[in-house]
């Protein structure tokens, strides 16, 4: 699955481990989801699209 976190994150100058606080999850499950080494469970990715004011559909998409 292709992502949009670190774009994202980059253009509010968080840190990974900034962004993981405000999630609630460890910095590294933030550089697993950023680097597409993990898919990130409906709950969170709710909670992500939430934390930037977009839709899940606008941050995540299908890789190839």
């Amino acid at each position: 699955m292709n992502n949009r976190i670190r774009e994202l994150r980059s253009d509010h100058g968080w840190s990974q481990a900034d962004l993981a606080e405000r999630l609630d999850v460890s910095r590294q499950t933030v550089n697993a989801i950023e680097t597409g080494k993990y898919d990130p469970s409906l709950p969170l990715a709710f909670k992500i699209a939430r934390l930037f004011g977009l839709s899940i559909e606008s941050i995540f998409e299908p890789g190839p």
